[in-house]
Formats: structure tokens, sequence, C-alpha cells
């Protein structure tokens, strides 16, 4: 599908392919290791994976780097979550102080985390009547997550959320960019359930018969939210750095579905890192054909599940690099 105008459209075009010879070689020297043919075969994709990304045939993870961005929703007004809208805010205030879920994984992890204010206390338009942003409130978030990754000193992204009532958000996204209806894509989120997650799912049925057929980047800025749009415009600037990225849960997969969608083999640079308790969270990555590395049941956002597959990625990669072949060991597979 052609994408015409705006940043994220510019972000898109001439996107650059990975080293194949660097892959090429970690995948050949992953298939003569000290170990049975294919014993560690998904593994041994992912170090090729990120050999191609980093373009190299050593590749590690010595500098993971986590991009949280954080905003407000218009429809948490409308009672789709299970907490009060203020809690972005008290959420932003944890990080900063060190004391969120994702600041003591970064520390576990030896990650650098930065968070990115995009929209606290801003809140984007109600979806379910009228748009999240306008053009120019769109290009702005997009511009600012393109600019969290332009200098970033890292060999592996993770980008998280923050932000009460995106979950509505991302699954408005999901069902306009990937087709379905609200039933398909709603869950529980923060913890909705019963009558209060049928109205959820009204709620997102309204927003997407609002809108009707859109492409894909306008279903992300009429029905997204800030921290979502900044996540996509972060991966799509990693692409242009051949950065590779670890998707996290519903949120940051569904905001980077237009993605996708706009311009196919965009998310190439990119693994998922686990599949959430989120019942959208499977679908949309069937669909995008993202086979994720863990399936913990984890349901927090903030990059929290990406980061827990970063030692995953760097264990992968340190098992064919470091790990002997058998004519290095002197013997004969």
């Amino acid at each position: 599908m052609t994408v015409a105008g705006g940043v994220l459209a510019g972000l898109l075009a001439g996107l650059p392919g990975p080293d194949r010879d660097a892959r090429d070689q970690v995948a050949a020297r992953a298939a003569t290791v000290l170990r049975p043919a294919d014993a560690f075969a998904r593994l041994d994709a992912v170090a090729a994976w990120l050999a191609g990304w980093q373009g190299t045939s050593a590749p590690r993870v010595e500098r993971p780097h986590v991009a949280v961005f954080a905003a407000d929703h218009g429809v948490a007004a409308d009672g789709v979550s299970a907490y009060p809208a203020e809690v972005t805010a008290a959420m932003v205030d944890a990080i900063r102080g060190g004391v969120a879920t994702i600041t003591v994984l970064a520390r576990e992890v030896g990650a650098t985390l930065e968070l990115f204010d995009v929209g606290v206390g801003r809140p984007t338009g109600n979806i379910r009547v009228t748009d999240a942003m306008s053009a120019e409130e769109f290009d702005e978030a997009a511009a600012a997550g393109a600019a969290a990754v332009d200098s970033v000193d890292a060999d592996l992204l993770v980008v998280g959320e923050i932000g009460i009532g995106n979950t509505t958000a991302a699954a408005a996204v999901a069902a306009a960019t990937l087709g379905g209806g609200a039933v398909d894509w709603v869950g529980p989120g923060t913890g909705v359930v019963g009558a209060a997650l049928t109205h959820k799912c009204d709620v997102v049925q309204a927003a997407l018969d609002r809108v009707g057929a859109v492409t894909p980047l306008e279903a992300l800025r009429r029905l997204g939210g800030r921290e979502l749009v900044a996540m996509a415009g972060a991966v799509a600037a990693a692409r242009r750095r051949r950065l590779p990225v670890v998707l996290d849960g519903f949120i940051a997969s569904a905001a980077v579905a237009p993605l996708a969608v706009a311009r196919p083999g965009s998310l190439d640079h990119c693994v998922a890192g686990h599949c959430s308790a989120e019942p959208g969270h499977q679908r949309l990555l069937a669909v995008l054909g993202l086979d994720p590395l863990m399936q913990l049941d984890l349901r927090l956002g903030e990059g929290s599940g990406a980061l827990v597959a970063v030692p995953i990625i760097r264990m992968a990669a340190a098992a064919v690099v470091e790990v002997a072949t058998f004519e290095e060991w002197g013997l004969q597979p």
C-alpha cells in the first residue's frame, strides 16, 4: 500500500534491509556449533536475525535501551479502565523515582532507560466521538518518537508506554488496521470485566463506526494515542538506523501494526518479546507473522515483557558466537 504525507510516511520511505552476509554467517556457524542439529533452532534464528540488523557476524547485546512514552487519553473519561486517568501521571512519577517495574527490570538487565512525556495532562480527543489527534498533533508525536531514537547509543531497543485507556485505543487501531470488529480485539486491559468490559467494547465499536474505512496511518491518528504514535515513530526511526527492536505487548504491537500494513516488511527488524494475556495480542501477532519469544501471561505494559526477553536474545547470540564449532574442537559432527 502506498503511504503519503506526514512524518511516519517519510520514515517509511526507502527503508534499509539487514546485512545478509552477517546474518548468513551466523546462521551457518549456528549449524556447526557443539550441539545436536537444531537443538537451539529458535534461538539460533534469533541470533542470525540480530546479526543481520547489527551488521556483524559477532552479534551481542551489550547496550540495551528502553524508551517509554507516556500520554493521556480522552476516552478514559468513558470509564473504559479499572483505574482513573490520574494514574498515568502517578506512574510517570514512579518511573522517574526509579521504583516502577520497568525501572527495576532495566537495572537488572543492565539497560538504560529514558522516559518521554508526549501528552500527560493533554489527553487526546475521546475517540468515541472525535478524532484522537489533528494532523499536526499526529506528526508532533511521531517526530518525538523518532527523536528519542535518533542518537541513542544502543544495540537493542525496547519501546514501552504508560497511558490509562490505551488498551481501548490499541483495540480500535488494531481493528481499523487489520480488520474485524471491537469484539475481536477488546480485552480486559487493566482488569475490566463483566458489564464494564461490554461497555468498553461498545465504546471501541462506536469509534470504529465513526471513522469507517481508513488508511493504516489515518487509523493511528484518528483512533490511537500520542504514546502509540511515538512508539511507531521510534520503531520506524530504529529501522532507518538498522537498530533491532523488541516489541512489548498488545499496545506496542498495535501501535506498529499500521506500519506493517502501510509498508510490508517494515517490521522485519522487530521480534515479539512475549505474548501477553490480552486476548487480542495473540491474534495481532499471528496476523503480523510474529512468533513471540515467551508466553508468561503478562499484562503490564511499560515495555516490561519485552525487557524480560532481552536476556534470551543476549544468550541466543552468545550461544552461537562463543560456543565452539565441531571443527574448532577437532571433532566431526
